[in-house]
């Protein structure tokens, strides 16, 4: 918790905007929300909890989405890149500031961190890339 209160902003309640993706995703809007702010989450389609693998990945998905303030699904029937792609794209368009926990590395597809981080940078939106040294994804 201590290292959200240094990298969230301070003055004030924050209010996050998430995809909600198992990880750093429910991390970040879990966190939003213990600090007293608002979640606003942003899904790739209908059906998006589904998608996530693990039980507790879907039990914290639907405890974050129904805490939230607002729910806006993207118009794609099923998972895909273009999906994953378009709400990442919605989601720098509803913030004011994009932390990305990121190891710097390409996307592994199409829509991924890399990808949303580069249209954050393109479109003028700050970036603060969180990750720690010596950290490798699997």
């Amino acid at each position: 918790m201590r290292h959200w209160r240094r990298v969230l902003p301070a003055g004030g309640p924050p209010h996050g905007v998430s995809n909600l993706a198992d990880g750093a995703d429910q991390l970040f809007a879990a966190q939003v929300l213990a600090a007293g702010g608002t979640l606003e989450v942003v899904l790739p389609c209908r059906g998006y909890a589904r998608s996530l693998l693990a039980d507790d990945s879907r039990a914290r998905f639907e405890e974050l989405r129904r805490a939230a303030t607002t729910v806006t699904t993207m118009p794609y029937p099923e998972p895909s890149e273009r999906a994953f792609l378009a709400a990442g794209q919605a989601l720098v368009d509803r913030c004011d500031h994009l932390f990305a926990v990121w190891d710097g590395r390409p996307a592994r597809g199409v829509g991924g961190t890399a990808d949303v981080v580069a249209y954050a940078r393109a479109h003028g939106c700050p970036v603060t890339v969180l990750w720690v040294d010596g950290v490798f994804r699997a």
